[in-house]
């Protein structure tokens, strides 16, 4: 089993103030890596902010051996991304892990959902995301290698109550994660995604005080270094939470052709378990694959 290493690599990870965000930072930086530690600052609904929370972490890696420097950008501001990235290069020369960690919580039915509430989250999960990863995509390009780390939630995958901004926003980290694998192999840039289970400032309340200490954040930290080194996978949904890990899938089923006719809809309905029978179900390499497997279930010989 060899030891997974970080030594001569540059790491990246926003909204590591605290949290598992911090707790990345700090993994990183002990095997090895240089890190710039980003944190707004603020509180977990986003408002306000202070450079101070980054520079405690930045203190903390320091204080052991390692190197690193803060970062107080949000990632909603594309230019203070972009600014934030130069900041590692200009001090490290490379980016080689871009882990993406700053998030907000703005909860509420979506009967009540403001609308600037759920645009709010958007643009801090999504749009800070592609902000993060958009920066350093060329750079990873130019020299051949990046590992890119999404944090996405079951929230998104399965859905949970009161999260419909949050959810749609995570969901749509794994859609984002999917295209960029793809694009990034040629050039040696993995993408990935953690979906963590962790009590952390935004979701302590949510867990029984007697599991707290099995859901420390900490617990995460393995999935993200394996997704994160040099051995990593690409295209993967990596969920954990208190030390158990697993990996979600979107999976295709094998599905019914049924035609175009003018009862199309009938027939549908009628069959409509036998089309969402999973045995046999396949995860695609691509979204071509859909169209594949229709093309294939019309082309093949009908029986009467």
């Amino acid at each position: 089993m060899s030891k997974i290493d970080f030594t001569g690599r540059v790491a990246i990870v926003t909204g590591a103030g605290g949290g598992l965000g911090r707790e990345h930072a700090l993994a990183l930086a002990r095997r090895g890596a240089r890190v710039l530690v980003n944190d707004l600052g603020g509180t977990v609904d986003g408002s306000g902010g202070s450079v101070s929370a980054a520079q405690a972490v930045v203190d903390e890696i320091r204080a052991a051996g390692g190197e690193a420097i803060a970062n107080g950008a949000s990632v909603t501001d594309a230019a203070a991304v972009q600014a934030m990235v130069q900041q590692a290069l200009d001090a490290w020369g490379r980016v080689d892990v871009l882990v993406n960690n700053a998030g907000i919580l703005r909860d509420k039915s979506f009967a009540k959902m403001d609308p600037a509430d759920f645009r709010l989250v958007l643009e801090v999960h999504l749009m800070g995301a592609m902000h993060c990863t958009q920066a350093v995509w060329p750079h990873m390009v130019a020299q051949k290698y990046g590992r890119v780390v999404f944090t996405t939630s079951s929230s998104g995958l399965y859905g949970n109550f009161g999260q419909s901004n949050y959810g749609a926003a995570k969901m749509a980290l794994v859609g984002l994660m999917q295209t960029l694998s793809l694009e990034g192999q040629k050039h040696g840039i993995h993408v990935n995604c953690l979906a963590p289970t962790a009590a952390t400032r935004m979701t302590q309340d949510l867990f029984p005080a007697g599991m707290l200490d099995a859901f420390g954040p900490a617990a995460v930290v393995p999935a993200m270094l394996v997704l994160a080194a040099e051995q990593a996978p690409t295209r993967t949904v990596l969920c954990a939470g208190a030390g158990s890990f697993e990996a979600a899938h979107v999976t295709l089923t094998h599905g019914v052709h049924i035609g175009a006719g003018a009862d199309a809809p009938e027939q549908l309905a009628a069959r409509l378990a036998e089309a969402t029978d999973r045995h046999g179900e396949q995860v695609p390499g691509s979204g071509a694959a859909q169209g594949a497997n229709e093309m294939a279930l019309a082309a093949a010989p009908r029986t009467a």
